[in-house]
């Protein structure tokens, strides 16, 4: 293989609902995550004082990530992405001076990354955001919180400029459209005019915030965050390939408002025909106008679609339901493996944006068993990603631009769909499972080691 660019980026990726626990530790508020303590695809359940849920400790990196930066060293990173939790900066959202506590441990977290050479690359809101914010005003369905957001990227900005040059504003902002609670914060059963007026606020917001990105940090660059929902056409009958376009459509919206600046025709033409009205607020299209530096997404598996109403037969993997592809095999939660569909849509989102691209999450889950020498030979992880990287190179052979790559998630957590500990993505174990049992100890896997090579070699380790 040939090597990566000296300056890739690697790394892994993590959000902070899902590894931190400290559930309501120093002074942080409920988040919308936090009441849905079953996953993103669980019941709505108002937290009571006495109760608990698996992500109230998750893998308790709150309290060590010390040791888990150290490991993640010793694979070499480079970069680590994270987020913030919003709730624990402003733990209502509302409020007009941040919590001291939150930001503190934020500074920690950036300080330990800086002793080892990590650069942070961090996500402003990823699946949460405060409870209160839904509860008093609905979400993003109300334009208040487009200023909550913004003093909240502004506090941090601030605060953080000299220690994080890297940022993302929404994770996976097109998931809102299949669980709109998580992304927007409003009911799962809205409307559509509903939640496109919600995401249209969250739009407006990610635009303003990248505008404050530059000016508080003009040497920082911030992008979007994009669920890669590769579809292919079933069949090569054109009312398929033109499904397939139009599915493709759904979530290439969103990277075209915030890499364009303005909402695209296909879209108005959507909303006219499904008699979907938004309200535009006069300042709206000027704001939009600051588009992003550049884009990042998530991939774990395609899907297909196609016009025969007979054969559309959707199945759910990861968030997103597709027609499966008959070529392709599944892993053991379902989801379909195609690594040369990286390369696909790592080459689509170059031509149609011409902006650097990060790949900011790509993984397998698998249930991992534990030898009795405490070895785990995880070859299945090995081969999904060592696949999946070889592609990666294939597109920089192609002239993609490619600013890094952090692999979903370096260190087992628990699930955003179902809060499942038994679903596996790290390099390193958690001894903790599904019903929150287990002593939190840390375990190298075989593929820490095969990463720790391919890091070290910048690729060309890697086998075709």
């Amino acid at each position: 293989m040939k090597v990566f660019p000296q300056d890739f980026l690697w790394g892994g990726a993590i959000a902070a609902n899902q590894v931190e626990g400290a559930y309501l530790s120093d002074g942080k508020g409920i988040s919308t995550a936090d009441v849905l303590p079953n996953g993103i695809f669980g019941e709505l359940k108002e937290r009571q004082a006495n109760d608990r849920a698996i992500k109230d400790i998750a893998i308790d990196f709150y309290h060590r990530y010390p040791q888990d930066i150290a490991l993640f060293a010793e694979m070499g990173f480079t970069c680590l992405r994270i987020s913030i939790a919003w709730s624990r900066i402003f733990p209502e959202g509302d409020e007009a001076q941040p919590n001291e506590a939150g930001l503190a441990f934020y500074d920690a977290l950036f300080d330990e990354l800086a002793k080892y050479g990590i650069q942070p690359l961090v996500t402003l809101s990823h699946y949460e955001m405060p409870w209160a914010l839904v509860q008093r005003y609905g979400g993003w369905g109300n334009r208040k919180l487009i200023a909550f957001f913004e003093r909240y990227a502004r506090t941090v900005f601030t605060r953080y400029q000299h220690k994080v040059k890297l940022w993302l504003t929404f994770n996976e902002i097109n998931m809102s459209l299949h669980a709109p609670l998580t992304g927007v914060g409003i009911a799962d059963n809205s409307s559509k005019t509903a939640i496109y007026q919600a995401i249209h606020h969250q739009l407006v917001a990610s635009a303003r915030v990248v505008k404050a990105c530059h000016e508080i940090i003009p040497d920082a660059k911030i992008g979007n965050m994009l669920l890669g929902g590769l579809t292919y056409p079933l069949s090569c009958k054109p009312q398929d390939v033109l499904a397939a376009q139009q599915q493709n459509h759904r979530w290439l919206f969103f990277g075209d408002v915030q890499c364009r600046g303005y909402y695209p025709g296909y879209m108005l033409r959507y909303f006219r025909e499904n008699h979907i009205a938004l309200t535009f607020a006069d300042e709206d299209s000027e704001d939009l106008k600051h588009t992003v530096d550049f884009v990042s997404f998530s991939y774990y598996m395609s899907g297909c679609a196609t016009a025969e109403a007979e054969l559309n037969q959707r199945q759910r993997g990861n968030i997103l339901d597709m027609v499966p592809n008959p070529h392709l095999p599944r892993s053991e939660w379902g989801w379909q493996i195609d690594p040369v569909g990286l390369r696909i849509l790592l080459n689509r989102l170059w031509d149609r944006y011409q902006k650097p691209l990060f790949i900011v999450e790509n993984g397998l889950g698998a249930v991992d068993k534990v030898e009795a020498d405490g070895s785990i030979h995880d070859d299945y992880r090995i081969r999904y990603l060592n696949d999946h990287l070889v592609q990666v190179a294939e597109a920089l052979e192609d002239g993609v631009m490619i600013l890094g790559y952090t692999s979903w998630g370096p260190i087992d957590l628990v699930s955003a769909s179902k809060a499942e500990m038994s679903k596996r993505y790290g390099f390193i174990y958690v001894d903790r499972d599904d019903r929150g049992e287990g002593n939190l100890a840390r375990l190298r896997k075989q593929s820490f080691y095969w990463y720790q090579e391919v890091i070290g070699s910048q690729g060309g380790s890697l086998t075709r």
